[in-house]
């Protein structure tokens, strides 16, 4: 989910990226283009294993600012198709360009700076996020680049990869949302995946999920990447665009 703590302008261009780090761990990266008229937080739901501050590690990609834009080189030809008592205070956390926080159940939004709250009432209209846990970014210079945003979590099921895409942009739950988004996931596969000399793909491909032509670390800067991204496999990309329904993306 994609949630701000106050009234946007527009948001556009959001790229999220994904790896299993270990059985245990999933790396996140995120990035788009706002537009707003004052300083807003963004929230990302993530079902995390712990309800605790141990869940939730940030990363630095400050000096990594065109981390999207690289990922984007293992794709030259695009891929058309599309598939669609007063509490004490949370802690936070100078990430790059960003003050960010982890708060680790919907109740401890209570120990959060007010102004990057969720609205009133959004979470009574998402139950689903009932026991997840929220990373939190703050926003102030909320119409320059924003570098990505990139943390490693403790997942709940070590079988699924989770990206938040649920939108949440005017204080209100839609069924539907307009997306504009490119999903980029790191499997442990082979360095070319077999699927490229099938017809048809692989059950992967079939999903909607393309691969790279060349392994990660020919297009993909590892070393400022801080670990997220293998260099011997290749990388997956699913574009969603258009009206969609208002969810997040679950790959199992």
């Amino acid at each position: 989910m994609c949630c701000f703590s106050g009234a946007i302008r527009h948001v556009e261009g959001t790229k999220i990226f994904t790896r299993a780090l270990d059985p245990v761990r999933q790396g996140l990266v995120y990035s788009m283009t706002l537009a707003a008229d004052a300083p807003v937080a963004m929230v990302l739901p993530l079902p995390v294993a712990l309800s605790d501050a141990r869940a939730l590690e940030f990363v630095n990609l400050e000096g990594y600012e065109t981390f999207f834009e690289d990922l984007e080189l293992g794709f030259p030809v695009p891929a058309a198709r599309s598939f669609g008592p007063p509490p004490q205070a949370l802690a936070v956390h100078r990430v790059g360009s960003f003050v960010a926080s982890f708060v680790p159940t919907p109740a401890d939004f209570a120990r959060l700076d007010p102004r990057f709250r969720m609205p009133a009432g959004v979470l009574d209209r998402l139950p689903q996020y009932r026991d997840f846990g929220f990373a939190v970014f703050q926003l102030h210079d909320v119409n320059a680049r924003i570098h990505p945003m990139a943390f490693t979590f403790a997942r709940r099921d070590p079988a699924a990869l989770f990206f938040p895409t649920v939108h949440v942009h005017d204080g209100q739950v839609h069924r539907t949302a307009h997306f504009d988004h490119a999903l980029f996931l790191q499997l442990p596969e082979p360095t070319f995946p077999p699927e490229l000399a099938i017809p048809g793909g692989d059950d992967v491909e079939r999903r909607g999920w393309f691969p790279s032509f060349l392994p990660a670390g020919r297009f993909v800067d590892v070393a400022r990447a801080q670990g997220l991204v293998d260099a011997s496999a290749p990388l997956r990309v699913r574009r969603l665009r258009g009206d969609l329904p208002n969810e997040d993306v679950v790959f199992a």
